[in-house]
């Protein structure tokens, strides 16, 4: 009897094990984990946003999908022009997505410089949005934007500020900021903000008209004097809004995922379902909040609609900033 009962605790052990196992904790996905590793292109250098939030995807899907890897790859250029030009040339397979970003994919094919339209581009899902941030290095004269705009207006075309790209959400943010504010001050544009970080730390150039991310990773290092958002980001609640300074400046940068043309209706809804999964568990949640993330979802069902009206904003806002004029 007693044999007997120790086996059968035994195999009561053995089952909770199993039930407890990583593999078993995984929470898994609605649609299903994918069948294979994905690959997931970044059109920037690593240490950007777009990378910080695919390493943030990596990690959260893995604790979904334990028997697959998500395997980012980077091939950058042209402020991300590089990897959309030829994003349909992969394998439409469903297991190859594309990071993109707005309004870049609206802007770059205006000025007319990069190989693709926005209407080569097939987005499938917007995960987050990042608001403008204008910042200079944290031993700058420099200590508010009133004395900011004084310096920029005592020195008209002296002051460089850097930026991810050209004809980007930065570059049209830096436009904005001459425009808006009555000044004149010079755009160094880089590969991707991970580049730009080490010329604004150590204050090679002026500052940069960046992203919260970058501002909140950074404290310490940078000083934040503005920030496009409709209140105070709660972790820089020192630091004013542009509507605070008197001009309607709520803006910044959208990321998601694309895919090949040549994926199917079916493969492309999969992807969408798999990142609202990502962007509603509870960590996503945490870590987009701590890194400056506003997270945003926009799915397969909303994507026509929403690139609709963005892509009519942004052709109004090129106008107005004079982006595609040689």
């Amino acid at each position: 009897m007693k044999k007997t009962w120790m086996k059968l605790m035994a195999q009561c052990l053995g089952v909770l094990c199993l039930a407890f196992s990583p593999l078993a904790m995984a929470q898994g996905l609605p649609g299903g984990c994918p069948e294979k590793n994905l690959l997931y292109w970044q059109a920037f250098p690593p240490g950007g946003e777009s990378d910080l939030s695919a390493r943030h995807q990596q990690v959260v899907l893995k604790k979904k999908c334990a028997a697959i890897d998500t395997i980012i790859q980077y091939k950058a250029g042209a402020g991300g022009g590089l990897m959309w030009g030829q994003m349909n040339n992969l394998p439409g397979d469903g297991l190859n997505v594309v990071g993109i970003n707005l309004p870049h994919i609206v802007f770059q094919p205006i000025e007319g410089e990069v190989q693709y339209k926005t209407t080569d581009i097939t987005p499938v899902y917007w995960f987050h949005y990042t608001p403008d941030v204008l910042v200079v290095p944290e031993n700058s004269p420099i200590k508010t934007f009133a004395e900011f705009i004084a310096t920029a207006k005592a020195s008209p075309g002296k002051m460089n500020l850097g930026g991810s790209g050209l004809n980007s959400a930065n570059h049209a943010a830096h436009e904005r900021l001459n425009a808006a504010f009555g000044i004149k001050s010079t755009y160094v544009p880089y590969k991707g903000t991970g580049d730009m970080s080490m010329a604004v730390v150590g204050a090679q150039i002026d500052g940069a008209v960046t992203y919260t991310p970058f501002a909140i990773a950074n404290r310490g290092k940078v000083r934040a004097l503005a920030v496009a958002m409709e209140k105070r980001h709660p972790m820089m609640p020192n630091v004013p809004t542009f509507r605070e300074l008197g001009v309607d400046w709520v803006d910044g940068a959208y990321r998601g995922i694309g895919v090949p043309k040549s994926t199917s209706l079916e493969a492309r809804k999969k992807l969408s379902d798999m990142w609202a999964a990502l962007n509603n568990d509870a960590e996503m949640k945490e870590l987009a909040a701590k890194n400056g993330f506003e997270l945003v979802n926009v799915g397969a069902e909303q994507m026509d609609a929403f690139m609709k009206e963005r892509t009519a904003l942004y052709i109004e806002g090129a106008k107005r900033l004079g982006l595609g004029k040689k």
